[in-house]
């Protein structure tokens, strides 16, 4: 990587953040679908797994774009946010897009971004925002590479979010919960509503476990599509995990074969899940639901799986974790995986949300795990205050203590983990925290150079 190509990548991020932000969102899939069109439509170019729900989706992606890399065919991963710098959210072959290439497709795009721009101002609409450029950005990134499959998670929703240019092949569906109220709907029922958009006619569906209100909705749209539909727990199922050093190992009955104590090097029972949700997603790509992963395959694709920022050991002496637990259902994974997967008596947890989301049913969910919360904000202008998170963790019962950033939250955490045997730490409550706690543990170098 020259200093030249970094340089041109950080202008393109720097376009990008000049557009209406990543939170701004309107129903309007079709204005990408224009400057798609424009493109010579890129997404179009290879086969796609789309994915939404409310919690799992980036972990989920990764073990499928593993999966299917360990098949020999060449992957895109497209996912969001990112934890330290924003090529992360388009992975070529596993890997961070390169510089060099993100710009050159910037430099494709570019002239045509401005004639919809144009378009779109002339009756009165807004411009093309980042999330909707850095979508097209991926389609033509991947064309060009080119892959064979993209792997590709929703920003939010389904029905109209940017990726929903693409057909997908495979729709695969975690987990819904309440979140993002205020766009998506006040009940699981309509927020299932929006994410069942994914499905096109004549897909494989392949479905987490859903409450009851959830699963009728995805039948139902599956149905209208002539879509074939698998859920977990009725079509396939995680049938068994065991703790192993450094993750677990998993039993899987899949839609068409069944694997057996295979090793998944990630934390928590609901990565087991996922992992079961990829597999199926997987066998539905690559056999049509009817095939096998071969036994070598499936050893290596799981091996290989990562999930930065998600249950991520990243200190020892004193033992950190960091989470992008971000909504009560996140936070409620992350309490049983810290039970489930490491022996301590005491977790203290650094505690940082955004202002947008449900602070009071996060804390009640970390709230059996947690022996001290060490109450910060991310670094983001939507950052909830310190102050208010650290009331609704005493009004919790919880002991609580204030400090103004993640640097100085964690130094005390580590601290206090350090000042009796079997305490440990865990960063959680936004993806931007895990990011600055990533970077940090890095830099002060918490778990040893040979051990990461």
């Amino acid at each position: 990587m020259s200093a030249n190509d970094r340089a041109r990548a950080d202008a393109v991020y720097d376009a990008l953040l000049a557009r209406a932000g990543e939170q701004w969102v309107q129903p309007r899939v079709e204005r990408v679908g224009r400057i798609l069109e424009l493109l010579d439509d890129p997404q179009r170019t290879y086969r796609v797994v789309h994915i939404t729900g409310t919690n799992g989706k980036t972990s989920t992606a990764r073990i499928i774009e593993s999966l299917i890399r360990a098949h020999g065919l060449r992957t895109g991963l497209f996912t969001s946010p990112h934890l330290t710098r924003f090529t992360e959210r388009i992975l070529i072959d596993g890997e961070p897009i390169a510089d060099a290439a993100i710009a050159d497709a910037w430099d494709e795009i570019e002239p045509f971004v401005g004639i919809v721009d144009a378009e779109l101002e002339a009756r009165g609409d807004a411009r093309l925002t980042f999330f909707e450029l850095l979508t097209v950005l991926a389609f033509v990134a991947c064309a060009d590479a080119p892959v064979d499959v993209l792997v590709l998670e929703v920003g939010m929703g389904g029905s109209w979010d940017s990726t929903n240019t693409a057909d997908g092949d495979v729709a695969v569906l975690t987990p819904i919960d309440i979140d993002h109220v205020s766009r998506l709907g006040s009940t699981v029922e309509e927020i299932a509503e929006v994410k069942a958009g994914i499905i096109k006619d004549g897909a494989s569906v392949v479905s987490a476990v859903q409450r009851p209100e959830a699963e009728a909705v995805i039948r139902r749209v599956a149905a209208q599509r002539n879509a074939t539909v698998a859920f977990e727990g009725q079509d396939f199922a995680l049938v068994d995990d065991r703790l192993a050093v450094g993750g677990q190992l998993i039993s899987v009955k899949g839609l068409a074969g069944s694997y057996d104590e295979e090793y998944l090097p990630l934390y928590g029972r609901h990565q087991g899940q996922n992992a079961a949700v990829a597999i199926a997603a997987v066998e539905a790509l690559i056999g049509a639901g009817s095939q096998a992963i071969a036994s070598g395959v499936l050893t290596d694709g799981l091996q290989q799986a990562t999930s930065p920022g998600r249950l991520q050991l990243v200190g020892i002496e004193p033992t950190v974790v960091v989470d992008a637990a971000h909504n009560p259902h996140g936070a409620r994974a992350l309490a049983a995986a810290l039970k489930e997967s490491f022996d301590f008596d005491e977790w203290g947890v650094v505690l940082g949300v955004l202002d947008d989301k449900d602070a009071a049913g996060i804390v009640a969910a970390l709230a059996p795990v947690a022996a001290h919360v060490f109450a910060t904000a991310p670094s983001s202008d939507r950052a909830s205050d310190a102050d208010r998170l650290a009331d609704i963790a005493e009004a919790a019962g919880l002991r609580v203590t204030v400090h103004s950033g993640v640097y100085d939250a964690a130094e005390a955490a580590r601290a206090w983990a350090q000042e009796a045997p079997r305490r440990a730490v865990a960063i959680a409550g936004s993806v931007v925290l895990a990011g600055e706690a990533v970077l940090l543990a890095q830099e002060e170098e918490w778990k040893p150079v040979s051990g990461a």
